[in-house]
């Protein structure tokens, strides 16, 4: 079996980081594997933002968790967060973003980096404080959040059994 084949099974979700940041280096090779993932008709719809400023972080934490109502971290402790967005004046945007996602998790497992995908960016960033946030970052345009791909090191989340009922051949 290939690397690549068994870099997509082994990958698991990372619920439990140790709070170093992912590496330059490494990080720069993620970003481009998500700048390489598959858009509707080539229109690259989704940008990202690599945030590891811990005050970032942990404001977007605070919005992430007051959404699910909670006030634990839903970022597990990660100290290096990817925020996808993708325009949504292009059809395929929530496919398109969400292919970013998955390449970036899997150029993360690649490198021996643990990842997450976490939800309500939507949320987050059709608040007023979110708005705010991409507009100081300089971010304009109709932008809705796909999500959180959190990296750092830490346990991943042991492999669960495929179910039965997968896959239909016809």
């Amino acid at each position: 079996m290939t690397d690549t084949i068994n870099t997509l099974k082994s990958r698991r979700s990372c619920k439990k980081f140790d709070g170093r940041p992912v590496a330059e280096e490494q990080l720069n090779i993620i970003i481009d594997a998500g700048m390489y993932a598959p858009t509707g008709m080539g229109r690259q719809s989704p940008i990202m933002v690599a945030v590891q400023d811990e005050e970032t972080i942990s404001r977007l934490s605070r919005m992430n968790a007051s959404i699910m109502g909670s006030d634990t971290d839903p970022f597990y402790g990660a100290a290096t967060v990817i925020i996808v967005l993708a325009d949504k004046n292009i059809p395929t945007y929530l496919y398109d973003g969400s292919l970013v996602m998955g390449n970036l998790m899997n150029a993360a497992e690649a490198l021996g980096v643990q990842s997450c995908w976490i939800h309500r960016a939507k949320e987050e960033f059709e608040s007023a404080e979110g708005k705010a946030l991409l507009k100081q970052w300089g971010i304009e345009g109709d932008y809705e959040g796909i999500g959180h791909c959190v990296l750092g090191y830490g346990e991943k989340a042991p492999l669960k059994p495929r179910k039965d009922n997968y896959i239909y051949r016809v």
